[in-house]
């Protein structure tokens, strides 16, 4: 039984409430019972969500002096700050005010994130009611778009109209595929994908003749709002100022760091070297089961050295499946979801990009180019699908804190809540540093992982001045081209999400060097005794919550010690 009744009753009423106003995002996170709806976006439910959060707020704020459990004091602390957060977005014109990518992403993921995860039989007739349900939903979501958009800014008009091509892909051909593969006979499925397509086109209307016109180029969100994000999301003393200084200092240190290291791979600039990495890929015979086999080393290697308890969580890598190839280029579809937490299920599919043999000499040679042994490694195993994000969510559905099991989970266009960012990409990217320490690395990979911190401290400085008003969209892409090395399309796509969601490109930099200082102050503290696998246990035990809460509670533990 809780120590803190009052505190529960609480985060009852807002999960309730949250799963309720966010049925996408409650579906992503594995609670079933909205997955017959979509967001309501309207005047009124937006009103019924604005209440809602202000009078838990108070209740928080009210809360008696209860004796607390270390996660109950987390989650009462975060509470307090995502409510502010959620009371920031519904007010700002980040979210279902000026943001069109809002409704195409809710409106399609709705019904993707439906057939993402092989559910139990029993669930099939349920999931198909639910599919329908929510395609017959998509005009009056993409209707309340249309009333509340009045002008948003270029980018996201141009990132939306990319998803209703999606999403159009999607219903259209999607879904004749889904109805073959799952043998769905009723035909309410397919008139209701006609239905939703039909309103993605007219939604795409909208966009290209009303708001382009008139559209605007400031996606910042302002240095108040920014400075709230840090505060009440990250729970960061530091401010916006420290942030930026701290990225440009580590972009000087990682460009002469690879200045300095190219001769070695007989290159004359770094771009050149880390070229070499295209060359060496598996074949496209050998490509679905090289993720398997690399993935086993890394594991092997990880337990061998005692980094960390390893969980019996196996993953399974399959192609991407084939109802959402040709949506998935337009969408955030990611090859790598966090598992829902409530789903809790026994294998985890992780959705490869596909290489087929009867794709065209070129485009399978390209794709493997992509996809070469070190991406594979490198991305795909150790930051997403085995040490880093993989074995971290495992943790976090198993921690006491009820935020820190959800707050990472990815749904629809970000994770769920925001305080869960510097946990999960700060430890994907720490445990990254970790697999280099052991050895597992080759040397142009651990001189790619000087990159890789490169462009961690350019997302940092891009975030903060995009929001701060120092950079534009088309500026912000043309900083990661030339100081990052992304190619045109990925540079811009990337500093779109970033004027999106504004807070989240430094949470990759902030995290990862707040893990590793905590973890030299804990060593400082224990010499000659410090346990890294205990550390390691302890520090993901927490759950998804944000790495300066979980420093602050280690800290004050060690020095009860």
């Amino acid at each position: 039984m809780t120590r803190a009744p009052a505190l529960a009753a609480v985060l009852d009423d807002f999960f309730a409430a949250y799963y309720r106003h966010n049925p996408v995002t409650a579906t992503f996170i594995g609670i079933h019972d909205h997955d017959d709806r979509l967001p309501d976006y309207s005047a009124r439910g937006m009103d019924d969500a604005g209440s809602q959060w202000a009078a838990l707020r108070r209740r928080v704020r009210a809360l008696p002096a209860e004796p607390l459990t270390e996660a109950e004091a987390l989650d009462r602390a975060l509470l307090d700050g995502v409510l502010d957060i959620l009371a920031w977005e519904d007010a700002s014109a980040h979210f279902h005010r000026g943001n069109p990518c809002l409704y195409t992403g809710e409106a399609v993921f709705g019904v993707m994130a439906l057939f993402l995860r092989d559910l139990p039989a029993q669930a099939a007739a349920q999931r198909v009611e639910a599919a329908i349900a929510r395609m017959r939903a998509v005009p009056r979501l993409l209707a309340e778009g249309t009333a509340n958009l009045r002008r948003a800014p270029r980018p996201w008009i141009e990132r939306a109209v990319r998803e209703c091509i999606g999403a159009r892909a999607f219903f259209e051909t999607g879904v004749e595929i889904l109805i073959r593969e799952h043998a769905i006979r009723d035909p309410r499925f397919r008139d209701a994908a006609g239905a939703a397509a039909a309103a993605f086109a007219g939604f795409r209307s909208h966009l290209d003749g009303t708001l382009a016109p008139v559209a605007h180029e400031d996606c910042g969100c302002g240095g108040e709002a920014f400075d709230l994000l840090l505060r009440r999301g990250h729970f960061l003393e530091t401010d916006a100022a420290a942030v930026r200084a701290a990225a440009r200092e580590e972009i000087a240190r990682c460009e002469g760091d690879l200045a300095a290291g190219a001769a070695e791979f007989g290159a004359r600039t770094w771009r050149e070297a880390l070229a070499q990495l295209a060359g060496r890929h598996p074949t496209a015979a050998r490509y679905y089961a090289r993720y398997a086999e690399v993935w086993e080393e890394m594991r092997r290697a990880a337990v061998a050295q005692r980094l960390l308890t390893w969980p019996d969580y196996p993953i399974r890598f399959v192609p991407q499946p084939a109802w959402a190839r040709a949506a998935a280029p337009y969408l955030y579809f990611l090859a790598y979801r966090s598992p829902a937490p409530f789903d809790r299920l026994r294998t985890v599919d992780y959705l490869v990009p596909p290489v087929d043999p009867e794709m065209p000499p070129d485009e399978q040679a390209r794709r493997l180019r992509a996809t070469n042994d070190s991406v594979i490694k490198l991305n795909h195993v150790i930051h997403h699908g085995g040490i880093g994000h993989h074995v971290q969510n495992w943790h976090a559905q198993r921690a006491a804190s009820r935020i820190g099991q959800v707050a990472a989970v990815d749904c629809a266009g970000r994770i769920a809540l925001f305080c869960g960012g510097t946990m999960a990409e700060g430890w994907a990217c720490y445990a990254t540093d970790l697999m280099e320490e052991i050895g597992v690395l080759t040397p142009l990979e651990r001189y790619a992982q000087i990159h890789a911190r490169l462009r961690m401290a350019v997302r940092a400085l891009v975030d903060v001045e995009l929001h701060h008003g120092a950079l534009t969209v088309d500026a912000a892409a043309a900083v990661y081209q030339e100081r990052a090395g992304l190619a045109p399309e990925a540079a811009r796509a990337e500093a779109v999400k970033n004027s999106m969601f504004p807070g989240t490109a430094m949470m990759y930099s902030t995290g990862r060097d707040s893990i590793h200082r905590l973890r030299r102050d804990l060593a400082a503290g224990h010499p000659g005794r410090f346990d890294l696998r205990g550390f390691h246990d302890r520090f993901l035990a927490h759950g998804s919550v944000p790495v300066a809460l979980v420093g602050a509670a280690m800290r004050k533990a060690d020095a009860r010690v």
